[in-house]
């Protein structure tokens, strides 16, 4: 498997193309098609997995959808988060209406798009639909955790309350690497220091 990482036109989002012979599943929907559509080449796109209704991470999904015919997965609560700007933080009016190309998840489960089985963890905190995948050892988990922190909890939807309990569930999950939102790659060693620092931080 082999995983690429774009930046997104918004706010260096980042978003991942991963591979496995002629097939891609896509994590996120911020970079421009036209640069997606290269990182793709001929392959066969199963599924476009969103991490969270923000704007810098959602902006191309039907883009995505309509060019290689693919889903788009979300948390259930990506609907109300995607249709209003005051939630995705769009400052241009960025909404999406018509969800026709969607599919929405539940808190927790597995998704099974060969050669890739995927499963998911509703990690709400950031916001109501935030939501990490994991596939093999690779956790891609948005805009929850990063590098050296987590995300914001001082945001439309978000909740600190609902962060420790999302960083309760992530804390009892084994992988390899996290791909977050923004920023650089992290390893289980880091996560399991991070976890733990903010599980500190957001008790006091």
């Amino acid at each position: 498997m082999e995983i690429k990482r774009l930046k997104a036109e918004y706010m260096d989002a980042n978003v991942f193309v991963i591979i496995e012979n002629d097939n891609a599943l896509i994590i996120d929907s911020g970079a421009k098609l036209e640069d997606v559509k290269k990182v793709v080449g001929s392959r066969k796109v199963l599924a476009t997995l969103i991490t969270h209704g923000h704007f810098d991470h959602a902006y191309y999904a039907d883009a995505y959808a309509k060019e290689f015919g693919c889903p788009i997965y979300i948390h259930n609560n990506g609907k109300a988060t995607l249709s209003s700007p005051e939630s995705n933080y769009a400052e241009d009016g960025f909404v999406i209406n018509d969800f026709s190309n969607f599919k929405f998840l539940e808190d927790s489960g597995e998704l099974n798009l060969p050669p890739f089985k995927v499963k998911y963890f509703s990690t709400k905190g950031h916001s109501k639909c935030s939501i990490c995948y994991q596939i093999g050892e690779d956790l891609f988990a948005g805009d929850t955790l990063f590098s050296n922190g987590i995300g914001r909890t001082d945001l439309v939807g978000s909740s600190k309350v609902e962060m420790i309990k999302s960083l309760d569930k992530l804390s009892s999950l084994t992988f390899a690497t996290t791909h977050s939102g923004h920023g650089e790659d992290s390893d289980f060693a880091r996560q399991k220091r991070n976890i733990a620092l903010f599980k500190r931080f957001l008790t006091r």
